[in-house]
């Protein structure tokens, strides 16, 4: 099947298909005599695993794990509930940080009367340097970045690839 028909059979879009090939999470696709990329059984089977950690919420290198696990028959299923669980302790903490994030927003919208006068206590709250009150933020974006060493010494997120010429 053409990636047109990858993509409806597995619901992941085009663009990201060709992305997990980029980045070494599905193997590079066979090609057709005129270029087009050729997926089977086993390259859908690859997507739907892949989906099914999105929807979990799995980052790009968590998946690389499991990927990784899936493949290999003697993986431990402790290895696998090891990442699961790394991928839950990280959930919980990013929900502990957006109810702080939201308990402050509360107070601030709180403080604010909503109504003519141009004086806003969410504005100003806004404005204020860090109190020391909450712990800053440790990044910024969706997942932490995990990096893979390769022969060379350069590294490169996710594939484990880098820009050396080999």
């Amino acid at each position: 099947m053409n990636i047109g028909e990858a993509s409806k059979a597995s619901r992941i879009s085009a663009k990201m298909i060709r992305y997990y090939e980029q980045i070494g999470l599905i193997p590079p696709a066979n090609r057709c005599e005129a270029g087009y990329r050729v997926y089977g059984g086993p390259d859908i089977l690859r997507l739907h695993f892949i989906r099914g950690a999105r929807d979990f919420g799995f980052s790009a290198y968590e998946i690389k794990d499991l990927l990784d696990l899936w493949a290999d028959p003697s993986r431990r299923s402790a290895d696998v509930k090891r990442v699961a669980e790394q991928h839950i302790a990280a959930l919980e903490q990013r929900i502990d940080d957006m109810r702080q994030v939201a308990s402050s927003l509360k107070a601030l919208t709180r403080s604010c009367a909503g109504d003519q006068s141009p004086a806003c206590p969410i504005l100003q709250g806004l404005q204020q340097p860090d109190s020391g009150k909450r712990e800053p933020s440790r990044r910024t974006g969706a997942v932490p970045r995990k990096y893979y060493p390769h022969a060379c010494g350069k590294t490169n997120e996710v594939a484990g690839r880098c820009a050396c010429p080999h």
